[in-house]
């Protein structure tokens, strides 16, 4: 990548794999590259070389459209500030992804995907009147709901308070093991970390087992 003084590199010889299933936590201090990696895997940054496959497919062999498309189908995202639309109400944020592949179950799988996330008395309302832990319940049913192979979580309890937070990790495990998607977690919080499977170290640009 490059900023006005030139190059500046972020990342430096990342090479791991992930197994179906598996939920691997990244971790690592503010600035040392965590949320680069995950938006190269997600194919949402362009990395100056090497090589990220996803469902058997090169990303960077694939033109800004054709991955966004791969994307729609394997990827689900959850973020820390929650990236929910707020001329939606719940069940329109949920609807929006199958919607736009042309879905005729939409509202349904959304309708049911909320009461998953215990939201069943929440679909009318907007993102404005519910809560942080709300707002990223919404953000787990938008993201599940495609049922991804893969997803990606961007500290998902940074802008939650302790138990908001705890109680939000709960049900994206379960639904995780449930969906038996593959997690990449990146978070500061090592009791959280400790959960997954596997953990990484991000440390000035280098991934190491933690």
């Amino acid at each position: 990548m490059a900023d006005a003084t030139g190059s500046l590199t972020i990342l430096h010889e990342i090479n791991f794999a992930l197994q179906p299933r598996e939920s691997v936590a990244i971790v690592g201090a503010s600035g040392s590259g965590k949320s680069t990696l995950l938006s190269i895997l997600a194919g949402l940054d362009t990395p100056t070389s090497g090589t990220v496959m996803l469902a058997g497919t090169d990303l960077f062999k694939l033109d800004e459209d054709a991955r966004a498309e791969l994307r729609s189908r394997q990827v689900g995202f959850v973020f820390q500030s929650f990236q929910l639309l707020g001329n939606l109400n719940a069940l329109e944020n949920v609807m929006l992804p199958l919607e736009l592949k042309g879905r005729n179950d939409a509202r349904a799988a959304a309708t049911e995907m909320l009461r998953r996330v215990g939201l069943a008395e929440r679909l009318r309302h907007y993102p404005k009147v519910l809560s942080g832990g709300e707002q990223q319940r919404v953000a787990l049913a938008r993201a599940f709901v495609m049922q991804p192979a893969l997803l990606l979580a961007d500290e998902p309890t940074g802008s939650l308070d302790f138990a908001t937070g705890s109680t939000v990790m709960d049900l994206m495990f379960a639904m995780n093991r449930e969906a038996g998607t593959t997690l990449v977690l990146v978070t500061h919080d090592r009791e959280i970390a400790a959960r997954c499977e596997r953990q990484l170290r991000m440390e000035a640009g280098r991934l190491t087992e933690a």
